[in-house]
């Protein structure tokens, strides 16, 4: 019971953290003053009703409404239940092994995890609907990283190799993209990506960052191309890369040692 009471717990506290990211992602697009940061009470983005608490109910408010707006039925956007899912789903994957393994390194290495992982999830919806990846959010998320790494060194936590590969896993990342960009001078890639390359390396390490940057490539590849061929899409179009790298990321994270694995047990036999 008390095993079940604290996954409930943690995908719970997930979805109220995701409620919360929905509203940076909504106050940070363009259109938006984000001046006076979260401040001021949630609002219909049509009406501009002021939601009562019965309509912030992650998740379930989105059901119960059937995913229109209380005052003026104008239809929600499903990008809201599907944040506060995934980040519910985070917390749940991230706090759940406390349980087997509660040290203090695994709840510090967690929190981390999770709140990067936060920052990820801005940066992929940001991304596929404003075509930009904001600066607000890129750079304290490199920052707080860069400070997880020095504190880790510090205790111990992380011997000097693997805090020098991960740190030559965030240059290279970098310096791959910032070629590409230079290279094709922005046009296919934006500067926004260099930075996220940047972060994804000090997230994932090596060899984790390469499985992340194949994923996304591929996925990137494949689904533009369906794209051009449903006709919704041509060769000049533009196509926000972000929500790959942000996907290829989380595979990394959680499949890339599986994947890695797989590829040289596959090599090996040939």
């Amino acid at each position: 019971m008390i095993n079940l009471f604290f996954y409930l717990f943690s995908f719970l506290f997930g979805l109220i953290v995701g409620s919360f990211l929905n509203c940076v992602i909504y106050r940070l697009a363009p259109h938006q003053n984000f001046s006076g940061g979260l401040k001021g009470r949630s609002h219909c983005p049509n009406c501009k009703h002021i939601l009562e608490w019965k309509d912030l109910i992650p998740i379930l408010s989105f059901i119960i409404l059937k995913g229109k707006c209380r005052y003026c039925g104008k239809k929600i956007s499903w990008q809201y239940p599907i944040v506060e899912f995934f980040t519910g789903v985070l917390s749940l994957l991230f706090f759940g092994h406390l349980i087997l393994n509660p040290t203090v390194y695994n709840l510090q290495s967690a929190i981390y995890n999770f709140i990067i992982s936060c920052f990820l999830i801005v940066i992929f919806f940001f991304d596929l609907k404003n075509y930009i990846i904001p600066d607000q959010v890129i750079y304290p998320a490199i920052f707080l990283s860069g400070i997880w790494y020095l504190v880790s060194g510090i205790s111990k936590f992380y011997s000097k190799y693997e805090i020098q590969s991960t740190i030559f896993s965030a240059i290279f990342a970098a310096g791959f993209f910032l070629a590409i960009y230079l290279i094709s001078k922005g046009k296919w890639m934006g500067f926004g990506d260099v930075k996220l390359a940047f972060l994804m390396g000090l997230f994932l390490g090596f060899p984790e960052i390469l499985v992340a940057l194949f994923l996304a490539f591929s996925f990137g590849a494949a689904i533009g191309i369906g794209l051009i061929l449903a006709k919704k899409k041509t060769l000049k179009s533009e196509v926000p890369f972000g929500p790959f790298l942000v996907t290829g990321t989380f595979l990394a994270l959680f499949f890339g040692e599986k994947l890695i694995s797989w590829y040289l047990n596959l090599f090996l036999l040939k």
